[in-house]
């Protein structure tokens, strides 16, 4: 693969696409000694500085083709990437925190185009699922006079209140003219697609 050191450099540094940052230490390929640095995660590149503010990052590992692993003979707080295939190198990264290594590891384990791809068939799948169990019509063309059943609630997923035990639920918005029950019921649970 070819890449653009100066556009990379630049991508970088950038204050734009932060995924997570912040400092780990990381064991040298050569010198085995643990060194302090700082790192920066931007989709599936992982760049690392020797100083926050550095104008060019040391290294950037990309997040391919990698698993993300406890290493637990490298320090309290140790995990590893580990690249699969002979010859692959594995980086051994260890975090100040229990807390701070689990963030990273599962913000390293999600950043992967493989990840994305996954997430991406699940909503596709998901969203299949709701149209199914969607009604077409509108409740004016219902002429056989019968009640036609509101859209289920579903939990938000990506709600943060959801994911923290509360109960938070969309609501039901009123149909604009012209409009059926399915686009509304598609607007108010799919637009976190878009």
């Amino acid at each position: 693969m070819k890449i653009n050191d100066k556009n990379l450099s630049a991508f970088a540094v950038s204050l734009n696409g932060i995924d997570r940052e912040g400092w780990l230490v990381k064991r040298g390929e050569i010198n085995k000694a643990f060194q302090k640095r700082w790192f920066v995660l931007k989709g599936n590149l992982l760049f690392y500085f020797d100083k926050r503010y550095d104008k060019e990052p040391t290294g950037v590992i990309i997040l391919e083709g990698c698993t993300i692993e406890l290493a637990e003979d490298d320090g309290q707080f140790g995990f590893k990437i580990v690249f699969h295939g002979q010859g692959n190198r594995t980086y051994i990264l260890v975090a100040d925190s229990q807390d701070s290594m689990e963030q990273w590891m599962k913000a390293l384990a999600c950043a992967s185009y493989d990840y994305i791809k996954l997430m991406v068939s699940e909503l596709q799948r998901q969203l299949e699922e709701m149209e199914v169990n969607v009604p077409l019509s509108n409740e004016e063309d219902n002429a056989s006079g019968h009640p036609v059943p509101p859209p289920r609630t579903r939990h938000n997923p990506f709600n943060r209140a959801h994911a923290s035990g509360s109960h938070c639920r969309s609501h039901s918005i009123r149909s604009a003219p012209g409009r059926t029950d399915h686009d509304n019921y598609r607007q108010k649970y799919c637009i976190f697609l878009f």
